[in-house]
């Protein structure tokens, strides 16, 4: 595995750790807009988001968005969308990135009844795929150039 490590170094890939949590989902630490903020890792979620209950958290300037939010028990749900936003994953940086912004409380209610910790949000498929991310699972790390 030493090899894969080395390889994708010398490709300019950054790695970045997660922990694998009770509910077997990824949790990854990033920074939003400077601030500090705890993330599940999810490839099946289009678009990242963040917590309605985190707008002030991260400084997001939000506005009003006709979109509707669906995911995994849950359809219909507002949301709004905070442009302009400086990410960081690991090294990996993006000045001008974009967020949903959603209730979800329902994903940290079942967290919370799994006797884990809330998140902030979710970092999506956006994210990974300008990052050109892989995800080396047996390792619990994310890779991303």
């Amino acid at each position: 595995m030493e090899d894969l490590q080395e390889f994708l170094k010398e490709k300019k890939y950054n790695k970045i750790k997660f922990k694998v949590l009770r509910t077997q989902h990824l949790l990854i630490r990033a920074l939003i807009n400077g601030v500090k903020g705890n993330f599940i890792l999810d490839t099946g979620a289009s678009n990242s988001c963040v917590g309605l209950d985190r707008i002030e958290y991260f400084q997001l300037n939000v506005q009003i968005s006709a979109t509707k939010a669906s995911g995994a028990g849950a359809t219909g749900i507002e949301t709004k969308l905070a442009k302009n936003n400086h990410i960081q994953v690991g090294r990996w940086k993006n000045k001008k990135f974009h967020l949903i912004v959603f209730d979800m409380s329902h994903v940290n209610e079942a967290l919370v009844q799994y006797k884990t910790k809330p998140v902030d949000g979710i970092i999506g498929a956006d994210i990974l795929l300008k990052g050109n991310a892989i995800i080396d699972y047996s390792n619990h790390c994310l890779y991303v150039k």
